[in-house]
């Protein structure tokens, strides 16, 4: 029995500053599913995250985007968040004098309180840390300093596994969350990815490298090229384009190219 839909993607266009980076993108992922998005540099992997994350200066242009049927388009950024939206950064950023507690719990609890739900306990709050930062690996210190600042690359990737753990998102999307990671690194994020899977999660990974799919066996395997999907199947597909790289699908998109194939 097919899934029922989490997330669907009908046609989607956007630009920023007045160039067109997604071209009528349509693209479905369903609940319980995770799905891995590869391409060239510049195709709009990292546009389409931001866009479905309500990242400012991305103007949609036209296409539709649902979340359990509700018009995903048609919220401001907290209200996605609040609505189980999750972003995971390719560079995720350091917040001099914000600690992490302090910063996750009052994330949870701002996405609480917008759904009508009481906020979590102090000891609650606590408890749950503690399991999310042993599940990834981060001494539990870590997380009473501030957000990311003197973490390494694999740290701060492992950090925003704890985001995710402690936010549980209905729609999860992970931007390069393989970059800037070690073996032992990838294999502990590659674990909580896969801990994450849930039923009632769709999960988006957007990667340059089979490498991580080698441990999170996705569903489907999506090319973007040219700002909209060109080509989709099953993990196989991503140990073809690690064997033969982009020119030949690039060719059956009918682009010329590999630099026609950027948006």
């Amino acid at each position: 029995m097919k899934a029922e839909t989490c997330s669907r993607i009908e046609n989607l266009t956007a630009e920023i500053d007045g160039k067109t980076i997604l071209n009528g993108l349509t693209l479905e992922v369903g609940a319980g599913e995770v799905h891995a998005i590869m391409g060239p540099n510049g195709a709009g992997k990292s546009t389409l995250s931001y866009v479905l994350a309500g990242r400012e200066g991305y103007e949609v242009k036209g296409g539709s985007v649902t979340l359990d049927g509700v018009d995903l388009l048609a919220m401001a950024p907290h209200e996605r968040a609040a609505a189980g939206v999750f972003l995971g950064m390719q560079y995720p950023v350091e917040i001099p004098g914000v600690s992490n507690l302090l910063f996750l719990r009052t994330a949870l609890n701002a996405q609480r309180t917008l759904r009508g739900e009481p906020e979590i306990s102090g000891a609650d709050f606590m408890k749950a840390m503690k399991a999310a930062a042993a599940d990834m690996g981060l001494d539990f210190e870590m997380m009473k300093r501030s957000v990311n600042q003197g973490f390494s690359g694999g740290e701060k990737k492992r950090n925003e596994m704890i985001q995710m753990a402690m936010l549980k998102p209905k729609l999860a999307l992970l931007d390069e969350t393989d970059s800037g990671l070690d073996i032992d690194a990838l294999r502990v994020v590659a674990d909580g990815i896969n801990k994450m899977r849930s039923p009632d999660r769709a999960t988006l990974l957007i990667t340059h490298y089979q490498r991580l799919l080698d441990h999170v066996q996705p569903d489907r395997v999506h090319v973007l090229m040219a700002g909209r999907i060109v080509r989709s199947g099953g993990p196989e597909l991503a140990l073809e384009l690690e064997a033969e790289g982009y020119a030949r699908i690039a060719a059956e998109a009918g682009l010329a190219n590999i630099t026609d194939a950027a948006a």
